[in-house]
């Protein structure tokens, strides 16, 4: 594969190109972190946003209905949609998103479907890295939608500038048993289809709630959108304009992306010892001589990983 020849096409602007980068990331194959490595210096100017919220609550229409107006402002927009994993073939089940197909043929516009592949915190392990990718080429503007399982959606806290919660009209005790989880890594609440049901009643049950959250200073907004027509869009994207004037303001866009490059080194420290770990104790046959003690009651589980661990 002549690597330099793809990075060149991407950053041409080729969506086949990109995607082919992305998916080398995606599948841990060498050549992926060799272009990461590459592409390190041109990171650091797209803003990320995350948008996250249960299932049914128009995550995707929203999202469509925010690029539509900032490709009206001739922003570039990349979109990185988590789906659930396919049992079948292994990714991404529900594939690239039908709701946002009259973007297909922008190419201002770059959508991507990944599979979770088992993790649980709402994003693909691969995000992070494809959001570095989208960056690198130039996108200004980069949306993460999960996939939309609940309070488990806590990952794009750490993977997002701005985190946008999306809720609808008549989540009753939904919300106050959401409290533990995502109520609380939202900086921007919205509440969709809000022409369906009371959304003046959630809008208030969610402000209560934002009440009891430690104090702080910025007071996450909370705002009424029907995506479908395009209500409120406008509103939203004003909203995370604001925010982020707000962390700038303050240094704490910095501070928030410092603590993400760390997160980052720490997760690839922890992918090189497990492989390294794993490629030796398999090539020794170690690994197996411990499963056995450790299934015939000769040892636990925590003594078999120290001297799995110190036998490097």
């Amino acid at each position: 594969m002549d690597t330099n020849s793809l990075l060149d096409e991407a950053l041409s602007g080729s969506h086949q190109a990109i995607g082919r980068l992305i998916s080398l990331v995606e599948d841990q194959v060498p050549e992926g972190y060799a272009l990461l490595r590459q592409l390190h210096k041109k990171i650091g100017r797209a803003y990320v946003v995350g948008i996250t919220g249960p299932p049914g609550a128009g995550k995707s229409t929203l999202v469509d209905a925010l690029t539509k107006i900032l490709r009206r402002a001739g922003k570039r927009v990349a979109i990185v949609a988590v789906d659930p994993t396919s049992p079948f073939t292994g990714g991404a089940l529900l594939g690239d998103r039908i709701r946002m197909q009259d973007h297909a043929t922008d190419n201002g516009v770059f959508i991507r479907s990944m599979a979770t592949r088992g993790s649980l915190g709402g994003l693909a392990p691969a995000t992070s890295d494809a959001v570095k990718i989208l960056d690198a080429m130039g996108y200004d503007v980069v949306f993460i939608e999960t996939v939309g399982t609940g309070q488990a959606e806590v990952d794009v806290v750490g993977a997002a500038d701005t985190v946008v919660i999306v809720l609808i009209p008549g989540l009753g005790d939904t919300v106050q048993t959401m409290k533990a989880g995502i109520m609380e890594i939202g900086d921007l609440f919205v509440v969709n289809k809000a022409d369906q049901g009371d959304g003046d009643r959630t809008l208030t049950e969610i402000k209560m709630m934002l009440g009891l959250r430690p104090h702080s200073t910025w007071q996450p907004p909370v705002l009424k959108t029907v995506a479908t027509t395009g209500t409120g869009i406008q509103a939203v994207l004003d909203a995370i304009d604001t925010h982020r004037r707000h962390l700038e303001d303050r240094d704490l866009l910095e501070e928030k992306r410092h603590r993400r490059r760390a997160a980052e080194i720490l997760r690839a420290v922890e992918m090189r010892i497990k492989d390294r770990v794993l490629d030796a104790a398999t090539r020794s046959g170690r690994l197996d001589e411990l499963a056995k003690r450790v299934h015939a009651g000769e040892l636990d589980p925590y003594t078999a990983a120290d001297e799995l661990l110190n036998s490097r």
